[in-house]
């Protein structure tokens, strides 16, 4: 077993005994993410967050039946996932995660690796009196991020922002590979052309 496997069998194990400090652990390190990945969902923040605070009971019931077959996150993130769908479902909503009718012709601003082949503008030029003149770097970045279609929202938070593996973000939502890794190539063109155009 791994390290990071052990430490978070250790930490399944606090969770399951009622273990404060592990909750907000958990908690602290899950929740922002959690919000913004059901708001792309329900589309209301004030929905999002009850379905984070549902999933977070659904997690505190249900963790002692945590096997570990996928990571801790993962599993957070499929109750999260099934109850913002039913939710949104409930309300006369449905979101696709399949991306279909999106321009396919993405890859381009990326390498083999899913890595930018050019830096944004943005970032090549960046200066510290730029930072201090107006919003940070990140706050553009979350902002475009929370401007992006649901499936894109998902794929990038959990895949970019979280470090899901990319079979764990197929899983949660369920999706093929092939899609999953369209739309996190969709998401991170937005997002730099969403930089670019603030020079």
């Amino acid at each position: 077993m791994s390290a990071a496997r052990a430490k978070e069998a250790a930490l399944v194990k606090l969770l399951a005994a009622g273990d404060r400090a592990a909750f907000e652990q958990v908690y602290n390190q899950h929740n922002t993410s959690l919000v913004r990945v059901a708001t792309g969902i329900v589309r209301s923040r004030a929905t999002a967050e009850e379905v984070a605070q549902e999933t977070w009971i659904a997690v505190l019931k249900s963790i002692s039946g945590f096997e570990g077959r996928s990571s801790l996150a993962s599993w957070i993130f499929s109750i999260l996932i099934n109850k913002a769908r039913s939710r949104a479902k409930r309300e006369g909503r449905s979101v696709s995660f399949d991306g279909a009718g999106e321009d396919d012709n993405l890859a381009a601003a990326f390498d083999g690796r899913g890595r930018w082949k050019n830096m944004p503008e943005l970032w090549e030029t960046l200066t510290p009196e730029r930072i201090l003149a107006g919003r940070s770097v990140m706050e553009h970045v979350n902002a475009a991020i929370e401007a992006l279609p649901p499936s894109q929202r998902s794929v990038i938070i959990l895949r970019a922002q979280k470090g899901l593996d990319a079979d764990e973000v197929c899983a949660i939502l369920g999706i093929s590979e092939g899609n999953m890794r369209v739309l996190l190539h969709r998401a991170r063109l937005s997002v730099r052309t969403a930089l670019d155009g603030l020079m």
